[in-house]
């Protein structure tokens, strides 16, 4: 088998797969949460929205930077390797390849399960919701396993698809609002002062992580990207300042909609709400349909990044059984065999994420925690390194790029880790305890290769 992938990726999926893996259920699953830690402070929760979006430019625009230099079969490890040598780059490829890539899609599929059954009118915490995540997440392994063309195709029109809702809210919402007087009344009074503190903007940052995260993902095709040294910088730029703008202008456009203590109350039901009040019921519904498209884009995105987890081990020869892994179907061009690992890992962190977050007494105990913020902190921390390093080597850059933009960067990533440790205090320790379990085994396997040496 060839063990090579083509190009046959272009710059309209490129934008597509980093609007597309953004923006999806992060915003309608996290907006309200924001509202809940902040006290109802529309202020507070823009503010935390700004951060996060700022963090998330300036990295991207960071690693844009690394894009047109370096390009191979996995954007981020092919980062880490050239700035810090592969020891490092092959654990972080292991890291996002057992817990990133993984934790993200369960979540993923989960929240679009939990949209259509919130649309059903059906219980979000039941089984009946697990076994729509799970459907939700092999049928998104097939399309992508498959037919990575189709899957392609299906990233671009379910980033159209999701833009709607999300414009449409944030124009027609904060019309209605300012008419209404809404949007004035939420944006003045604050439901609980006690919470508006600064903690509880650590916190919301801490939660838009999740909502903004998925960007680093579109670097995992730049081996499948036509002139990818060309069209990856443009996409990661161009894809992350457009989605601050429609994050924004949707949770303002929310104002518009309910109230700050319905849409407090009623979660996921409270974005429903919204969409009904301004579109009318069945406006409304249709356009909560788009949603849970939205939603399955996202989670096709970050599938897409799944499957490729252990091949970008496997074609440095790193990992357990590297010629296993690097075999690349010739009818699909899909490397196969990461792939299943890859829903394998999907299948382990959805369970996990039921029994830590829904059921009524988590099944670990201590070792519980939100599948959907720790790993992605863990993931700005590993960016550090890399940005060091950077400005060590990248002697030809100017001063802007190779100075300026990596230290707002590294100061960025840690804001946002100071932030999950002091929103989230003993809970980061016992992730870190599970983090440290999953690298052990990778390490494992670094010394298994060194042995046959």
């Amino acid at each position: 088998m060839d063990s090579k992938l083509k190009e046959k990726y272009g710059l309209p999926v490129a934008i597509a797969m980093v609007v597309g893996i953004v923006i999806g259920s992060g915003v309608f699953f996290k907006a309200e949460k924001i509202l809940n830690v902040t006290g109802g402070n529309q202020k507070l929760g823009i503010l935390a929205w700004l951060i996060g979006g700022a963090i998330m430019v300036v990295c991207a625009y960071t690693f844009a930077i690394m894009a047109t230099r370096y390009s191979y079969v996995n954007g981020l490890v092919d980062y880490a390797e050239v700035t810090c040598g592969s020891k490092y780059a092959y654990l972080l490829g292991w890291f996002m390849s057992t817990i990133y890539y993984p934790t993200l899609t369960s979540v993923l599929a989960w929240v679009s399960a939990r949209f259509t059954c919130v649309l059903l009118g059906w219980d979000i915490t039941g089984g009946s919701c697990l076994a729509i995540a799970a459907f939700f997440m092999c049928t998104s392994y097939a399309v992508n396993a498959l037919s990575p063309v189709i899957a392609g195709k299906f990233q671009v029109t379910a980033t159209v698809i999701k833009v709607i809702p999300l414009i449409l809210m944030g124009i027609v919402g904060l019309i209605v609002g300012l008419t209404n007087g809404l949007t004035v009344q939420n944006f003045t009074a604050v439901v609980d002062p006690a919470k508006s503190t600064g903690m509880a903007l650590f916190t919301a940052v801490v939660a838009t992580a999740f909502a903004y995260e998925g960007w680093i993902i579109a670097t995992s095709i730049n081996a499948e990207l036509k002139d990818a040294k060309k069209n990856l910088p443009k996409a990661l730029v161009i894809g992350t300042l457009a989605v601050v703008v429609i994050y924004i202008l949707y949770y303002i456009g929310l104002t518009g909609g309910v109230t700050n203590e319905v849409m407090m109350q009623g979660g996921q039901d409270g974005a429903k709400i919204a969409f009904a009040t301004i579109f009318s019921k069945a406006g409304g519904t249709l356009l909560f349909v788009f949603v849970i498209i939205s939603c399955l884009g996202t989670l096709n995105g970050l599938m897409l990044g799944c499957t490729r987890g252990m091949y970008s081990l496997a074609v440095r020869n790193e990992g357990p059984k590297p010629e296993m892994f690097k075999q690349v179907d010739p009818t699909t061009n899909m490397p196969t065999n990461s792939s299943i690992l890859g829903i394998f890992f999907c299948g382990f962190w959805l369970l996990y994420f039921y029994g830590a977050n829904l059921v009524e007494v988590p099944w670990f105990g201590k070792f519980s925690f939100d599948t959907s913020e720790l790993p992605i902190v863990t993931i700005y921390f590993s960016y550090i390194p890399i940005f060091i390093s950077m400005m060590i080597k990248e002697k030809e850059l100017g001063g802007f790029k190779r100075f300026v933009m990596p230290i707002l960067a590294i100061l960025g990533c840690l804001f946002m880790v100071f932030a999950a440790c002091y929103s989230q205090r003993m809970t980061v320790v016992y992730y870190l305890a599970i983090f440290a379990f999953f690298m052990l085994i990778g390490v494992f396997f670094i010394k298994k290769k060194e042995s046959v040496k």
